[in-house]
């Protein structure tokens, strides 16, 4: 018989839409517009750590896409003139799938005007304490620069490091030295993943902030210091939470990177997206300086359910048939 029962019962969606009342509360105290977006596009993010998924319409000769995140079209509204706005969706990604990763999930990302790295800090903090009904964790947190713990971690400059020094720090053996090879990038987040996390504190939020402008993603550059980007990331324990950049508005640098990426993903055999000139028309056009960050509801609700599978919060896990 094929298996037909959900991943988890009523009450696990119970506390789902507990988390979602509490952040829309949030957001209406503080004057936010809640706003929709497209979830099928023609063009798809060029980050070589997201893998969108392709799918085919008779509306279209060429692949269409599902979309990642909102925030390509978020920020095309604050360009138009929309006030500081928020979203809650469902996004895709390919290749993920896990205990702590489904390839469809729910994204919560919201944008203010005008917010700094600190202000956008502790309006994520605030944001996710209210939605985990516990405002003690607005108060309790660390905050870390990447650098620093880095060294403090693993006796490793991340910026400055050769990748012999960063293997090293990995604990990389003959075979992952080789695998990996010259990819900074890939090595910096193997050993975020495996030495710096596992020592974030469980009980309480850690931000990283100021990731390598290597890392910068989406992120302007920090004005203080141009080998470092005003991106964080918020974690519980090892669990990644919330992903949040003070935003990149030079169109002429975004289209940079963009080609960046795409010369990357074809070096490595991946596949090469279509550029979005949207964003970039919108960039050009005079997009307000402003902040955002995103939060996957799941794992927000793993921390809140006290769980480690995501199959547990969720209604219905991936299910693949591969006949």
């Amino acid at each position: 018989m094929t298996a037909w029962r959900p991943s988890s019962g009523p009450d696990a969606a119970r506390r789902r839409a507990e988390l979602l009342r509490r952040f829309r509360a949030y957001f209406d105290a503080t004057t936010m517009l809640e706003v929709a977006t497209p979830a099928l596009s023609t063009t798809a993010v060029s980050d070589l750590h997201i893998e969108t998924l392709e799918v085919r319409s008779s509306l279209s000769n060429a692949p269409l896409y599902l979309h990642t995140s909102p925030e390509f079209c978020m920020k095309r509204l604050l360009a138009a003139g929309y006030p500081d706005i928020y979203s809650i969706c469902r996004v895709f990604r390919d290749g993920e799938n896990g205990r702590y990763h489904q390839p469809e999930f729910t994204l919560v990302e919201w944008y203010r005007l005008g917010f700094g790295l600190r202000e956008m800090i502790a309006d994520t903090v605030s944001a996710l304490a209210t939605a985990l009904d516990d405002p003690a964790l607005a108060d309790e947190h660390d905050t870390v620069n990447f650098r620093d713990v880095f060294v403090d971690v693993v006796g490793a400059d991340p910026i400055d490091a050769s990748i012999a020094e960063l293997a090293h720090a990995a604990g990389a053996d003959a075979d992952l030295t080789t695998t990996i090879g010259d990819e900074r990038s890939d090595w910096l987040d193997l050993i975020l993943t495996t030495k710096i996390t596992p020592t974030f504190a469980a009980h309480k939020f850690t931000i990283l902030q100021h990731y390598p402008a290597s890392l910068a993603a989406l992120a302007r550059r920090c004005p203080a210091d141009a080998a470092v980007a005003d991106r964080f990331e918020v974690f519980m324990g090892p669990v990644e939470l919330a992903n949040g950049y003070v935003e990149l508005t030079d169109a002429a640098e975004q289209k940079k990177r963009m080609a960046t990426d795409s010369d990357d993903r074809l070096r490595r055999g991946r596949p090469v997206r279509p550029e979005d000139g949207a964003l970039l028309a919108a960039l050009e056009s005079g997009m307000p300086a402003c902040a955002g960050v995103a939060v996957g509801l799941e794992r927000l609700q793993m921390i809140n359910d006290k769980t480690g599978d995501i199959g547990n919060v969720v209604t219905f896990t991936f299910e693949a048939r591969n006949e």
